[in-house]
């Protein structure tokens, strides 16, 4: 029986070779066949094995045949790949318990995730990994058997994931985070740890979900130093934009608050601006880290002095004590601020028995520095007394400046001239003048200009805005000058020298719009260089230089033939 079944199969092969192509279904039928063949051929060779005693020939006889006829029927499955059924050959290895050959078979038609699955089954970290990093494999088991691998071989799972540069460890951190809940011994490598800082030092890594497992596992450990340095490091360093952290600071707070990592908190509230915070943790752990954290604020003095005033305190509570010296190390402490506080600050501070020898050299110190800033004081009030009189001296200089101007100085707008009082313009409303000679004004530069010239050029040339301003106050100046005029007509009232009337704060305020600068070499001028030759509104002067085509007209002499 054995015997014809060895043959039944050894025909089947041949007459697969003589099938062509087209003969799709007799190829599938008989290949499945010889696969049914081959796995009784090895199940009886296994039964005949186990009856078979120690020693016996028989029994050696059976190993070598077996041992022939697996790596042949391994050959025909890989041969045979693509004509089998996949689902009817993988159903008959596995009723068979050939579970070997059907992960052979799993992995010729690329079903990865079984071969993966049996390797961890078996407990065959390094072959599931190597199969995992081949080209084809798709990424997402990479995902799916990460729980499993990582608690399998933790060193060799991360080992692998560092050698692959396209895996998300965001995808990663439910198995890391299962591998961080189970207990580690201390002096351990903690393979997440290192995976995670891999993440966050060699590829960059700014997902916040990365960098806040990172500082929650840093936070576990029994020494804080991992941690402290995780929050100094600057990740955004060496960019122009962009955070220098990507982890949630309150988070990190909470955290720290709950493992009690305090030099951890310390700096997280220096870096969120917390300061006062900092300062009153500092103080629990060490005074010099409280100094350190005070001296940090720099642009706001008041919070400055209120941190070291909070250091000073407590500094003075722990020197409390009968003795002398306790006292002297405390006044010490003000030397430790630069100048910042002084001793009448810090003095509220100190116990009641205090005796004043013992404050004997501070408040001399402190003395002495008023003493400085009361010197100053009246060296900068002299300077300001000396400023004060050179002021004085320069007004009444410019009260006795005159110029000196030619009979013949002309106006720059009427071009008539100054002096002449014939053909001198109408008198400016609000100006007055001794004679008939019409007021006029004479700049540094020696421009002159009659006082109504130059009020009307400067309206025409400025601004809509400044010229409706000119104009109000030229307005107002001549209403008073009329009701002062009227006035005048009346009883005569003494006023003093030094008070000056509406009148003349008018007349002061329109020589300030109109004369501030002469408008021949002033901005006025220079704004003048972007204005047309011709305005918009002279309609006549734009048609006059308009250039209109020349029409001739020609005569059409008739055609002769």
């Amino acid at each position: 029986m054995a015997d014809e079944l060895d043959s039944l199969r050894t025909f089947l092969l041949r007459k697969l070779d003589t099938l062509t192509k087209d003969d799709k279904c007799q190829i599938t039928m008989i290949s499945m066949w010889a696969v049914e063949l081959y796995l009784d051929k090895i199940n009886r060779l296994l039964l005949e094995d186990d009856a078979g005693k120690p020693g016996n020939d028989v029994s050696e006889m059976n190993k070598s045949e077996y041992q022939l006829i697996v790596p042949e029927f391994r050959a025909f499955l890989s041969d045979c790949k693509d004509v089998l059924d996949e689902a009817t050959t993988m159903d008959l290895l596995e009723r068979h318990g050939r579970i070997d050959e059907l992960v052979y078979f799993a992995g010729l038609k690329e079903h990865y995730e079984i071969v993966i699955h049996y390797y961890i089954q078996q407990g065959e970290t390094k072959k599931a990994l190597e199969v995992l990093q081949k080209p084809n494999v798709p990424i997402d088991l990479q995902y799916k058997f990460a729980p499993d691998l990582i608690m399998l071989d933790a060193y060799e799972t991360v080992e692998s994931w560092m050698a692959t540069n396209k895996l998300n460890p965001m995808k990663l951190i439910p198995a890391m985070m299962r591998y961080a809940s189970e207990p580690h011994a201390k002096n351990e490598t903690h393979e997440v740890i290192k995976y995670l800082e891999f993440c966050v030092h060699n590829l960059h890594n700014e997902d916040h979900g990365v960098h806040n497992l990172l500082l929650s596992l840093y936070a576990k450990q029994d020494d804080e130093s991992a941690l402290v340095r995780f929050f100094q490091f600057k990740f955004g360093k060496g960019r122009t934009n962009g955070p220098e952290f990507f982890y949630d600071p309150k988070y990190a707070l909470r955290l720290c608050l709950k493992e009690k990592k305090i030099r951890a908190c310390i700096h997280i509230y220096s870096m969120m601006s917390m300061h006062e915070e900092a300062v009153a943790l500092a103080l629990q752990v060490d005074t010099e880290l409280a100094m350190a954290e005070a001296d940090k604020v720099e642009d706001d003095e008041d919070l400055r002095k209120k941190l070291w005033l909070m250091v000073a305190k407590h500094v003075i509570e722990q020197e409390k004590g009968v003795k002398r010296e306790n006292i002297r190390k405390a006044i010490a402490f003000l030397k430790e601020t630069d100048g910042l506080l002084k001793i009448e600050d810090i003095l509220p501070f100190f116990p009641d028995f205090a005796l004043i020898d013992d404050f004997k050299e501070a408040i001399c110190s402190s003395l002495e520095d008023y003493n400085k800033q009361i010197e100053q004081l009246k060296q900068e009030m002299n300077d300001a007394t000396h400023g004060a009189d050179n002021i004085r001296s320069d007004i009444s200089a410019l009260a006795q400046r005159y110029a000196v101007i030619d009979r013949d100085e002309e106006c720059g707008v009427c071009k008539r001239k100054i002096l002449t009082a014939g053909g001198a313009p109408l008198l400016a409303r609000g100006y007055t003048s001794t004679g008939h000679m019409a007021p006029f004004f004479i700049f540094p530069c020696g421009h002159s200009f009659h006082a109504n010239c130059l009020i009307a050029h400067v309206t025409r040339c400025t601004s809509q805005t400044r010229a409706e301003y000119i104009l109000d106050l030229q307005k107002k100046l001549s209403l008073l000058a009329d009701k002062a005029t009227n006035e005048s007509n009346g009883t005569a009232e003494d006023k003093s020298i030094t008070s000056m009337t509406p009148l003349e704060k008018l007349r002061s305020q329109l020589d300030d719009a109109i004369a501030s600068e002469c408008p021949f070499c002033g901005d006025l001028m220079i704004r003048e260089i972007s204005l047309p030759f011709v305005l918009h509104e002279d309609a006549e002067e734009i048609a006059s230089w308009e250039i209109k085509p020349h029409v001739t007209s020609q005569k059409i002499l008739p055609m002769t033939i």
